[in-house]
C-alpha cells in the first residue's frame, strides 16, 4: 500500500457534504457505523439527518475519524466477494470527554434524536427497572447535584446532565433511542435515567416524563473488528486512505418502537421497520443469535476455536446451538416457519467465511449478557418442567472461561463470580447459579447437568 495516496475526507470528489447535525449518538463504534449511521445515509432525507457521535470511554474512534471528517468505508462482506461504499452519515465525531459540546447540542432545538450503542453493562440497570448505585453513579450524582454541567462519566449521567441542558434552553421535546441488546432497551434507559434524575433533582421528572421520548429498538448485523487486510483492501479499491473501515455482513435488521415527538430520519424507507411492539422481535434475537453467540464465545473457544465461523464448522458446537434453539423457540411468540427461517437463516450467517467474528470480542461483559440472553430461557424451561441442556452447556462454558480457559476475560462485573468459580465444580457451579438467579443454586436437577457439561469440557 502506498502511502501517495490521499486520505479520505470530504474534499474527495465522491465524499458526501455534511449534514445538519439533528442526531447525537453515544458509542461511536463498528456496529452504529455499520447500522444506524447506514439506515440514515440510505433515508430518502439523509442530506437533513447529520449525526454528531461521540466515542464510549476510549477516544480511539474519534481520533481515527476526525481527520476524516467522520467519513469511512463500509466493506460488506458477502460469501462471494465485497461491496465497498462511503458512507457520510456521520457529520461529526468527538471523544467523550468533550462535555460541554455534548451539553451544546443538547442544547439545540433542531437536535431532535440521541442514539445509543454502549453494551449492556453500560446502563446499569438493577435489573427490576431501577438504577445500581455504584460509586461512578455516586459520584457523577454529587456531581450533577453541584453543577449541572459538570463532566460525568456513567451513561445515565451523561443523559441526564444533557437533558438538563436541554431543559435549561428550552429546546423543546426529545427521542432517546437505545440500540444496545438489552430486554426491553427502551424501558431500561427510561429507569435508569429517570432513577438518576430524581437524586439529582426531582422537578426533572416532571419535565422527562412531559419532553422525553424512549424508544426502543431490535438490531442486528453481525459486525468484527476492523483489521489491517480491511484498511489495505480498502486502498487497493478506492485509492484513498482509510483508518477505520468497517467490515460487516450483508444481513442487516431494525425494529423500533417509539412516537418520536420531534421527527425523524425515513429510516423504514432504508428498510427498518416500526412496529408497535419490540418485545418478540428482541427475545427473538437476544435468544437466538446473541444467546448462541455467548455460547459459542464460551464453550466454542474452551474448544480452541477463535472465531464464530470456525466454531460453528464444529459439529459439537454446531450441536449445542441447536440444543439451545431448539430450547428457545416454545417461548418466542412468533409463527414456527418464521423461527424456522431465522433459524436457517443464522447458520448461514455464522458460517460466512469472510465475516471473521472473533469470539474474545463476544466474549466481553458476560455477567450481564449470560443475564439477559440464556437466563430467560433457563427459567421458562425450568418453569415447564424441562433441564435446559443448551443452557447448561453455555452456563458451563462461562464458568470455564472464568476460570481461564479459552479467550481472557473482559468483564467489570465478573468479580463476584471469580471467587466462586475457585471452588471445587459442585460448590462452583452452586455459587454462580445462586448469584445470577436467587435459588437457583439449589436446583439440583439443573446443578447436575451444568456439572455434566463441566466435566465433558474437561476432557475434551
Amino acid at each position: 500500500m502506498t502511502t501517495a495516496l490521499p486520505r479520505l475526507s470530504r474534499s474527495l470528489p465522491a465524499a458526501p457534504p455534511a449534514a445538519p447535525i439533528k442526531i447525537v449518538h453515544l458509542g461511536l463504534g463498528n456496529f452504529h457505523r455499520a447500522h444506524q449511521a447506514w439506515y440514515t445515509a440510505h433515508a430518502p432525507d439523509a442530506s437533513a439527518w447529520g449525526i454528531a457521535a461521540f466515542t464510549g470511554r476510549r477516544p480511539d474512534a474519534a481520533l481515527a475519524l476526525a481527520p476524516q471528517d467522520g467519513l469511512y468505508t463500509l466493506i460488506v462482506k458477502g460469501p462471494e466477494g465485497d461491496r465497498l461504499e462511503l458512507l457520510g452519515a456521520v457529520s461529526a465525531v468527538h471523544a467523550a470527554g468533550d462535555h460541554d459540546t455534548y451539553l451544546d447540542y443538547l442544547r439545540r432545538s433542531e437536535v431532535s434524536l440521541v442514539t445509543l450503542t454502549m453494551t449492556e453493562a453500560a446502563y446499569l440497570s438493577d435489573g427490576v427497572g431501577g438504577l445500581r448505585r455504584t460509586p461512578e453513579v455516586e459520584q457523577d450524582l454529587a456531581s450533577l447535584r453541584s453543577d449541572a454541567s459538570a463532566a460525568v462519566v456513567t451513561l445515565p449521567a451523561r443523559l441526564v446532565a444533557g437533558l438538563l441542558a436541554r431543559r435549561a434552553a428550552g429546546a423543546g421535546p426529545i427521542t432517546v433511542l437505545s440500540c444496545d441488546n438489552l430486554p426491553h432497551n427502551g424501558s431500561a434507559t427510561a429507569g435508569v435515567v429517570t432513577a438518576l434524575a430524581a437524586g439529582v433533582d426531582p422537578s426533572l421528572v416532571d419535565w422527562i416524563s412531559d419532553h422525553v421520548d424512549f424508544a426502543s429498538s431490535m438490531v442486528d448485523r453481525i459486525t468484527p473488528a476492523t483489521t489491517d487486510g480491511d484498511r489495505e483492501l480498502v486502498a487497493e479499491r478506492c485509492s484513498y486512505l482509510d483508518a477505520a473501515p468497517v467490515p460487516t455482513e450483508p444481513f442487516s435488521e431494525w425494529v423500533i418502537a417509539g412516537s418520536f415527538p420531534a421527527g425523524r430520519p425515513q429510516w423504514e424507507a432504508a428498510g427498518a421497520q416500526l412496529v408497535d411492539d419490540v418485545t418478540p422481535y428482541e427475545q427473538r434475537k437476544l435468544w437466538l443469535l446473541n444467546g448462541s453467540h455467548s455460547l459459542l464465545a464460551y464453550a466454542g473457544s474452551v474448544r480452541g476455536h477463535t472465531y464464530i465461523d470456525e466454531a460453528i464448522a464444529d459439529p459439537v458446537c454446531r450441536g449445542w446451538v441447536q440444543a439451545l434453539w431448539d430450547e428457545t423457540v416454545p417461548h418466542l411468540p412468533l409463527p414456527a416457519e418464521d423461527l424456522d427461517s431465522y433459524r436457517s437463516a443464522l447458520l448461514e450467517r455464522y458460517a460466512n467465511p469472510r465475516i471473521r467474528h472473533r469470539l474474545a470480542q463476544i466474549a466481553a461483559d458476560g455477567s450481564t449478557k449470560i443475564a439477559v440472553r440464556t437466563l430467560p430461557v433457563l427459567r421458562a424451561e425450568r418453569a415447564a418442567g424441562r433441564v435446559p441442556v443448551g443452557c447448561a452447556t453455555a452456563i458451563a462454558g462461562w464458568i470455564q472461561h472464568l476460570r481461564g480457559a479459552g479467550v481472557p476475560v473482559n468483564d467489570a462485573g465478573a468479580e463476584p463470580y471469580l471467587g466462586l468459580v475457585s471452588l471445587p465444580d459442585e460448590a462452583a457451579v452452586r455459587g454462580v447459579l445462586e448469584l445470577l438467579d436467587s435459588g437457583r443454586g439449589s436446583d439440583d436437577e439443573l446443578v447436575a447437568a451444568v456439572l455434566s457439561r463441566l466435566h465433558e469440557r474437561h476432557h475434551s
